[in-house]
């Protein structure tokens, strides 16, 4: 990995870059940005969403600025008004020690008398969406003839929403002299026929595989009856502690739908989706950002653009139309080097586009069991119990109280205060999942089978001791030689984790955990109440209780970090 100073970037734009804290560059960056510095061809570059693409355009961009000259020397098109304002906000936040540089963003929603007197007033760099663009270009507001640089940005999102007609025109309109850079996630032919028609012998730059799924996210399927859709949201969400989280639907009317259903069942939710005003698009999207609201209920036209680095999870509540579509959702965890869940919730009858779409993503989608009411409830009382150690306590408010609790004290035992507090802590989830019915749905498909002939096992380690799904994989393999076809289901919470194992390999699963410590504490090993198998546990944990109160007074002193942190066809238009 080399350095941003490394590059050949102007020392003004390197102190912007230092200013927001970055040294590094990311893979598309760092072979995006000499190969345009160097050389005077158009460049094609495919990197996943979150990977860093608008330093790789927009850092080479400014620095290519003369600042002599007052017109509009680049356009950057993007496929939403909310890319467009984060793209014109990156680029002013580079350009802080370029004096001189002036960018402004144009985009449908928003007043365009403003935004002709911001154009008429002097700008070297336009960001907007390819209808205004287009239609400040056809007014004479906006000149593009005498432009050194044109940049398509998530160029197959915005042919997926149907701007081809308007980014033909544009590219048509704009110098035949310019550089043009077209930066995308995938490479579908509509996006190969615009580099063919408008773009000269183009430089190809690749971070990874074309197509392919970003490696720090895993990718996850839940087979259900699609009248259960719904249930088995909720108990993905109650099993996930602390989930930030965006949940993609197809339509408007079905994002609605969904997120008002959240909010009448006490979720921090909001909904974002074509019906609404910018300033309400614009309200919801700063709550989600503050984490007043921790899920955010979307369309995939309504969610691009947004750029938050440590998303959770991605909940696919119906599969997208267009494989691709699958890839831009998925790109919103994962981001900035840290992991992510995919999560796909499947009718039987969709089962043929998940083929489809591992296809496309060249990955494996791995099918996992819809949580057991257990299992949620464990979640639930687990993170009630690590909210208590964590909780920050001021004696000066007590003080009144002192007295009652040391009354309290001499009446009940440590143990006995902290059940019954648990208890009536958690005791809306416990009624609510207490008999909760099996939501998976049945499947005749290898892996499917393969799901049947496996046991569930809950470990009683997880993000507390600083593990992820990616490395208590590692661990597990690691401990038991075990291969990817050995087990699988791995879902790591705060305190714990759950995998599952083939069914031959339970025992030597159990052996090699015996004696087993992480840090000071050790490391148990149980079956779940759904699970037959033989009548014991690893790590010495003979009684239930007695290693539960252990592990979590071990952990209290634990050093363990948590290292977790649209598609509109001209057909339907959606959004």
């Amino acid at each position: 990995m080399s350095l941003f100073s490394e590059l050949g970037l102007k020392q003004e734009l390197l102190e912007g870059v230092e200013r927001l804290g970055f040294t590094e560059p990311t893979k598309v960056q760092e072979l995006a940005i000499p190969t345009i510095l160097e050389s005077a061809q158009d460049l094609v570059a495919l990197a996943q969403t979150g990977t860093g693409k608008t330093g790789a355009f927009g850092l080479p961009l400014l620095h290519k600025i003369d600042l002599d000259n007052k017109n509009v020397q680049a356009v950057v098109l993007s496929p939403t008004r909310e890319l467009a304002i984060q793209i014109a906000k990156d680029l002013k936040a580079f350009a802080k020690k370029l004096k001189g540089v002036k960018t402004v963003a144009v985009y449908g929603g928003s007043e365009i008398r403003t935004q002709i007197k911001a154009l008429e007033n002097g700008c070297q760099v336009v960001v907007g969406t390819p209808g205004r663009m287009l239609d400040l270009i056809r007014r004479r507001k906006l000149r593009v003839e005498n432009i050194q640089t044109l940049v398509l940005d998530e160029a197959d999102e915005m042919l997926n929403m149907g701007f081809q007609d308007a980014i033909d025109e544009i590219l048509e309109t704009a110098s035949e002299d310019r550089n043009t850079w077209l930066y995308s996630a995938t490479m579908p032919k509509a996006v190969a026929k615009i580099a063919s028609n408008y773009m000269k012998d183009p430089v190809e730059v690749t971070c990874g595989t074309k197509n392919q799924a970003a490696i720090t996210v895993e990718h996850e399927y839940y087979l259900i009856d699609n009248r259960d859709r719904y249930r088995t949201l909720r108990r993905i969400v109650d099993s996930c502690p602390g989930i930030y989280a965006i949940i993609f639907c197809r339509t408007r009317a079905e994002t609605q739908n969904v997120a008002e259903r959240l909010m009448a069942d006490g979720y921090n939710t909001g909904g974002l989706h074509g019906d609404m005003s910018q300033g309400q698009r614009d309200g919801v999207m700063k709550q989600f950002k503050t984490k007043n609201i921790t899920i955010l209920v979307a369309t995939d036209v309504a969610s691009r653009g947004i750029d938050v680095d440590d998303i959770s999870h991605v909940i696919h509540y119906q599969l997208p139309d267009d494989n691709e579509v699958y890839t831009h959702r998925s790109g919103r965890t994962g981001r900035a080097g840290k992991t992510g869940t995919s999560i796909a919730l499947v009718g039987g009858r969709d089962k043929y586009k998940l083929v489809q779409i591992e296809k496309t993503i060249k990955c494996r989608i791995e099918r996992k069991m819809v949580p057991s009411g257990e299992e949620v409830m464990k979640a639930m009382v687990f993170q009630s119990m690590e909210n208590l150690i964590n909780a920050q306590v001021h004696p000066k408010a007590l003080k009144p109280f002192t007295e009652a609790i040391h009354e309290l004290s001499e009446q009940m035992t440590v143990t006995q205060v902290l059940e019954k507090f648990i208890a009536l802590n958690s005791s809306k989830i416990l009624n609510f999942y207490k008999d909760a019915k099996d939501l998976n749905a049945s499947g005749k498909s290898g892996r499917d089978k393969k799901s049947r002939d496996s046991q569930r096992i809950f470990i009683n380690i997880g993000e507390k001791d600083g593990f992820d799904w990616a490395t208590l994989k590692d661990l597990l393999r690691e401990k038991t030689s075990l291969t990817n076809n050995d087990f699988g289901g791995v879902d790591v919470k705060g305190a714990f984790s759950f995998f599952n194992v083939s069914k031959s390999k339970v025992e030597g699963v159990f052996e090699a955990f015996e004696g087993f410590s992480v840090g000071d504490r050790k490391v148990s090993l149980e079956l779940t109440k759904t699970s037959k198998s033989p009548d014991r546990r690893a790590g010495g944990r003979d009684r239930r209780r007695g290693g539960r109160r252990d592990s979590f007074r071990d952990r209290r002193g634990s050093s363990g970090s948590r290292n977790r942190s649209g598609s509109r066809s001209r057909r339907e238009r959606r959004k």
